[in-house]
């Protein structure tokens, strides 16, 4: 049954799905393995919480049921996962209705592995399905008209008949599929994002824990980052490291040095690190699904004034924007501390977009609030308790090719935010002192 989480936040109540914590602490980050001896990440609780949140959110919707086909939406409703190489083939899928359990239509073996591995979903809720491989077989195959009819039928057992399919992301002929058998398709991803904005605290541990993997990376990157050394090799330690520490998935890594840091390019080469380089890396992972989006800087050897000045000014923006950071707060309030697009470099917002940026994390990189000059000024949310995100600024040098770029995520609770990226970076850090 859906349970009415209205007043039991991530921070107080005796919910069973949201305890109490003592924020006088620090947030744990208690490592990767169950213990008898400690209370970690309860997992059960975690996937109960995640269900009872996407039940609510559809309940306070026009929609009768949800269909999903992104894996974060997936992973959040089922709890299960077959790796980051289903990502982009559009293969698996699962249905909400109501306050049932999900049903899920999976890869192959992997229905009956669930079956065996996966007992908080009914056996009969997991099944094997394919539509195409995002039209590999051809629509003509019958695949997806196939899924549509079994998907119609089930909302007409479901008493659903007639009500709205919200749908968070579709192939083309999927959704033809769908409407050929009569049903209303609209937007469900706002209704996954909804229920997916505030964070229980097992959330924020796995949060937490992946934040502190990434501390640990940028301390071997401040010891390799050297002359000589080339962006992809750090890209590369990062990774292993990554992996060696339990990481799910590196989804990216930015490295960004020496003449490339202006503009952001926003990727990694193989270009050899100078003395006197300002470089700055991103790194993007998830460790139990909850991912980080973390930069920081440095300079190889040694600075020059203007790229000080770029940091210190980077670090002045990101301060601004977080001492404002508080429930009841909103994104436009935050925005307005950064510059303008033409302040530093830019011709509009839409170029200079996630350059001055905040965003939610969680099963993905961008959550909810989005903070931009590009949309909040229009269009502001409210920031929550139980909100985690990352707020991120970026300086271009006097020198017209160095740049800064600092982020920091946190946790947002009733009296403000509690920082969780802890890699030093009030000050430019500076690698291999000459």
């Amino acid at each position: 049954m859906s349970q009415d989480l209205s007043d039991t936040t991530v921070f107080s109540g005796d919910d069973d799905l949201n305890p109490n914590y003592n924020w006088d602490r620090a947030i744990p980050a208690p490592g990767h393995s169950g213990v008898d001896f400690e209370k970690r990440v309860d997992f059960d609780r975690l996937h109960k919480y995640r269900l009872a949140r996407a039940q609510e959110a559809l309940a306070a919707s026009d929609l009768g049921a949800v269909l999903c086909f992104d894996n974060n939406n997936i992973r959040y409703l089922t709890s299960t996962v077959i790796g980051e190489w289903s990502r982009d083939k559009v293969a698996r899928y699962s249905l909400l209705m109501g306050d049932e359990d999900p049903h899920l239509w999976d890869f192959g073996s992997a229905a009956a592995h669930h079956r065996l591995h996966a007992p908080w979903l009914p056996e009969d809720h997991c099944h094997a399905g394919m539509l195409g491989l995002r039209g590999t077989v051809p629509p003509a195959a019958g695949l997806m008209d196939s899924a549509a009819k079994e998907i119609k039928q089930m909302l007409v057992d479901a008493g659903l008949d007639g009500m709205p399919l919200g749908v968070d992301i579709c192939e083309p002929p999927m959704m033809l599929a769908l409407q050929a058998e009569g049903v209303e398709v609209r937007d469900g991803q706002q209704v996954m994002l909804d229920a997916r904005e505030i964070k229980n605290i097992d959330e924020i541990i796995l949060l937490n824990q992946a934040a502190g993997m990434v501390d640990a990376v940028y301390h071997m990157i401040g010891e390799e980052l050297k002359p000589g050394v080339r962006e992809n090799d750090i890209v590369a330690k990062a990774n292993e490291m990554l992996y060696e520490m339990g990481s799910d998935d590196v989804e990216a890594i930015n490295a960004i040095s020496g003449e490339r840091c202006n503009p952001h390019p926003h990727n990694f080469t193989d270009r050899m690190v100078r003395p006197g380089d300002q470089a700055f890396f991103d790194v993007l992972h998830a460790y139990s699904g909850y991912r980080t989006c973390y930069y920081r800087t440095f300079n190889v050897g040694m600075a020059t004034d203007v790229q000080e000045d770029a940091y210190k000014q980077c670090r002045e923006w990101i301060d601004a924007s977080i001492d404002l950071v508080r429930p009841g707060v909103s994104t436009d309030e935050i925005a307005a501390v950064w510059p303008k697009a033409g302040e530093f470099g830019f011709s509009d917002e839409m170029e200079a977009f996630a350059l001055q940026f905040g965003h939610g994390l969680g099963v993905a990189i961008h959550e909810r609030p989005i903070i931009s000059r590009l949309c909040s000024m229009d269009d502001p949310k409210e920031i929550k308790t139980g909100m985690v995100f990352a707020l991120e600024t970026y300086c271009p040098a006097s020198d017209g090719f160095s740049a800064a770029r600092i982020e920091e995520e946190m946790v947002v609770t009733p009296d403000g935010p509690q920082i969780i990226s802890l890699y030093p970076a009030q000050d430019l850090p500076i690698s291999v002192k000459y």
